[in-house]
């Protein structure tokens, strides 16, 4: 006979419930851990990776820049009237003295300009010879007239003293010495008179004949001018040097102005820097500077700052102060360094990639003997060429990654294989 043995229903259905619970909350805890998890950190060759030490000490701040070397001494020879080229005498890269004729021109109108002006140099110079003998003749004249006046003066006054001498040891008559006297009188202010017109006739001599050798002056200057411009037909260098452009042709017409030609000395050349406009706020005229030619290194200073920028950096004079070594020529492309401070006691570090003064950035420190690196963030303070100060966040001995490390913008933790 079967028994009938009691319903567990309800405790498997609420030992089911519970193992479903827990489940779940395993799983629930489990997946939560793992979203906790920090990613997996990537590994790095060392080969790949270029890392530098945090010091103290002296650091040297300087800038650099791409530049060229160009002559100090630049001319440029203009016309100096409409004229046609006839010939180039001389070619760019030929080596020139002050009177080597570099162009030969033409201007049939100032050949004529110039005997007219020499023509009338003459006239003037002949007017004023014939003005001179003139106004001396008049001027000797009148000195002539007051000569025999002052004669007569004289004669009078001693025929007046002899009549009134008379007249006194009752001699003579009164009359007579009254008379003498009256004569004596009138010729006085006669030579008076003589005398003021010789002045005037002096001073008129010597105004007109000013005013002649002033047109005499003027025809000369007028002569002068046409005659250089005459000469500068024959366009000379006028240094000594090396003829650098010549940019006319044979048969150009030019107008006075055109620039014909440019010369330039060697021998005399600085360099222009081109300095990038975050790095130019620093330099200042009589700076020491470094340029190297590529075939060796000079010294020179700060001479002038361009006040203005051309397309982003800022021009830098360099005077060169040592001799240029062989090979050196205009427009040769050069590097230029500039020195603008030597600081004493900085904590510094080799120059990371966008390392820019000023700014914080986020770098990889090498922790557990280089095994691996971790991301912090550092204050940068002034900048060189190669190195920059540490301002917060290292301190000496520490060892970072100054590669480039974006890809890994995203961890904060690498490995070092």
């Amino acid at each position: 006979m079967d028994i009938q043995r009691p319903s567990n229903a309800r405790a498997k259905k609420i030992r089911r419930i519970a193992y479903g619970a827990v489940a779940f909350l395993l799983i629930g805890g489990v997946s939560l851990g793992l979203s906790r998890l920090r990613p997996a950190a990537p590994t790095v060759d060392r080969a790949t990776i270029y890392a530098g030490e945090v010091r103290r000490g002296p650091m040297l701040r300087e800038v650099r820049g791409l530049g060229t070397l160009v002559p100090e001494d630049i001319r440029w020879i203009p016309a100096q009237t409409n004229s046609k080229v006839e010939r180039i005498v001389l070619r760019p890269g030929a080596i020139i003295h002050p009177n080597s004729i570099i162009l030969e021109l033409s201007d049939p109108q100032l050949q004529r300009d110039l005997l007219d002006a020499q023509y009338q140099l003459k006239g003037a110079e002949a007017d004023f010879a014939n003005l001179k003998v003139q106004v001396n003749s008049q001027l000797m004249n009148q000195k002539s007239v007051e000569a025999a006046v002052r004669s007569d003066y004289e004669q009078a006054k001693i025929q007046h003293e002899v009549d009134d001498k008379l007249a006194k040891e009752g001699i003579g008559s009164d009359v007579t010495a009254k008379l003498s006297k009256v004569k004596e009188e009138q010729l006085a202010i006669r030579l008076q008179l003589e005398g003021e017109r010789t002045r005037v006739a002096t001073d008129s001599a010597v105004a007109q004949l000013a005013a002649q050798e002033a047109k005499v002056e003027q025809q000369h200057a007028l002569y002068n001018l046409k005659r250089s411009q005459y000469d500068a037909l024959h366009l000379r260098a006028g240094i000594e040097g090396v003829l650098q452009l010549v940019p006319v042709e044979e048969g150009q017409q030019v107008t006075p102005g055109t620039n014909l030609a440019r010369v330039a000395d060697p021998k005399k050349l600085k360099a222009e820097i081109k300095i990038p406009e975050t790095q130019a706020k620093d330099v200042t005229i009589g700076q020491k500077a470094t340029v190297d030619t590529r075939n060796g290194v000079v010294v020179g200073h700060v001479w002038r700052i361009d006040p203005s920028v051309q397309n982003g950096p800022f021009t830098v004079d360099v005077r060169i102060t040592e001799p240029l070594p062989h090979g050196a020529r205009p427009d040769l492309s050069v590097d230029g360094t500039i020195e603008l401070e030597n600081l004493k006691d900085v904590l510094y570090m080799d120059r990371p990639v966008n390392g820019q003064p000023d700014s914080k950035i986020g770098i990889f420190k090498l922790v557990d003997d280089g095994s691996e690196a971790v991301r912090v963030n550092v204050v940068l303070g002034r900048a060189s060429v190669n190195t920059i100060e540490v301002k917060e966040g290292l301190k000496v001995g520490d060892k970072v990654i100054l590669s480039d490390m974006s890809q890994w913008d995203n961890f904060d933790r690498i490995r070092l294989k």
